[in-house]
This record gives C-alpha cells, sequence and structure tokens, in this order.
C-alpha cells in the first residue's frame, strides 16, 4: 500500500513540473515530463507494483530465485567440466584442433610435400641439388618476379 502512495505522489509531483514547464512555453519538454510521470501511475493501476511488491517481500520467491541460482551454476559447472575433460583427452590423443588456411578444405599439418634437409628426398630446382629445400621456395619467387616483370 505504501508503494502505491508512493507511486502517486511522484506522478502528481512530475505532473506539476510538467506544469511548470508548459508554463514556460517548453511544450515538447512539458509533455516528455508527463509522459515520465504517468509510468508509475499507470503501473499501480495495472497491478504491477502490488505484485512486485508482493514477489520481493515473499520469502518462497526468494526460495526460487535461489533454485534458479542454483541450477544455473550447475550447468555452468558441469559445461566446464566436460571442456576441459575433452581438452585434456584431444592433448593427449594428439588430435587437437589444428590451423586451417582460409582457402584450405583440410587442416594445415606442416610443411607438408616439402623436403628438408634430414629427408633423404632432396629437391632440385635448375638441374641443382637442394641443401634444405630452398632452391625450389626461391624458384617459386623467382617465377613470381618474372609474372610481374621484375
Amino acid at each position: 500500500m505504501i508503494a502505491e502512495t508512493i507511486c502517486a505522489a511522484v506522478s502528481a509531483a512530475g505532473l506539476g513540473i510538467a506544469a511548470v514547464a508548459a508554463y514556460r512555453k517548453r511544450f515538447l519538454t512539458a509533455a516528455r515530463i508527463a509522459a515520465y510521470a504517468l509510468v508509475p501511475l499507470g503501473l499501480v493501476l495495472t497491478g504491477v507494483v502490488e505484485w512486485a511488491a508482493g514477489t520481493v517481500f515473499s520469502p518462497t520467491a526468494w526460495v526460487g530465485v535461489g533454485v534458479l541460482g542454483a541450477a544455473f551454476g550447475l550447468f555452468m559447472t558441469t559445461r566446464a567440466v566436460e571442456r576441459r575433460r575433452l581438452a585434456r583427452a584431444s592433448a593427449e590423443d594428439g588430435a587437437g584442433p589444428r590451423p586451417v588456411a582460409p582457402s584450405a578444405s583440410a587442416p594445415a599439418v606442416g610443411r607438408a610435400g616439402r623436403p628438408t634437409a634430414g629427408s633423404g628426398g632432396a629437391a632440385k630446382a635448375k638441374g641443382k641439388p637442394s641443401a634444405a629445400g630452398t632452391d625450389d621456395d626461391f624458384s617459386d619467387i623467382e617465377a613470381i618476379l618474372k609474372k610481374h616483370g621484375i
């Protein structure tokens, strides 16, 4: 009952301020203040204030809020534990997420198809043996430069 009285007083004060603003020829401001002032009165008349006051001061409602909070906490905890287990399992298997190039259809696994120094299959570019596969890289760059006339 006190909440309804406070809302009515706030509405009356707001309408008084709106009347003063209208007297000073600030009609747009007066209309806006009147709109804000009528909101608490509308909430009282629709019963929202009584319902909210009954809910706020109800122990049963607060127990319900606590139960909902506990359920949410359990959902978040189990989700975090599940993610941690999946991350640990994928790290142990070595099958974790792999980086994928923007236009690639398969995960990038390293330098596939490029021989290294210890691989024994050194590539030959322009008839010269490659020490670590770098001549093949330079031939690609050289082809690009020739394409652009450099």
